[in-house]
């Protein structure tokens, strides 16, 4: 297989947001709506270095809350519409940005940490004189 950096990284998102394999880009990445597989179905990626850890969540608050907030700031000062409205507009609102992209958010985040081959810190001994 090739080296993960001689990849564009263009290609290496889209792969990403397709919730395909970083490396091949052809076997699927998950085996449920957020759990992977353990291994890649057509190349045998191990996919035991995955580690995307509550980014895509946080990624997807900040954007579903910038667009609800201020959607229903908009909504509150045009119309003062009753809580209900509020609730009716809103809720679907938060589920929609939140759910849908939340799979493509972490698959993208676990292609670029196949690209960038990252990998947890580790101190480095330095000899002291």
């Amino acid at each position: 297989m090739q080296d993960p950096a001689s990849v564009p990284w263009t290609q290496t998102a889209m792969r990403g947001i397709a919730c395909k394999c970083p490396r091949c880009g052809e076997g699927k990445l998950y085996a449920g709506f957020l759990s992977l597989r353990p291994v890649c179905d057509q190349c045998g990626l191990d996919y035991a270095f995955i580690d995307a850890g509550d980014g895509p969540a946080i990624f997807i608050i900040m954007i579903a809350g910038f667009i609800v907030v201020g959607s229903a700031l908009v909504v509150e000062i045009k119309y003062q519409p009753p809580f209900w409205v509020h609730a009716a507009l809103w809720i679907p609102l938060i589920l929609a940005t939140t759910l849908l992209p939340l799979r493509s958010m972490k698959s993208l985040l676990i292609a670029l940490q196949y690209h960038h081959k990252a990998a947890e810190g580790q101190l480095i001994e330095r000899n002291r004189k």
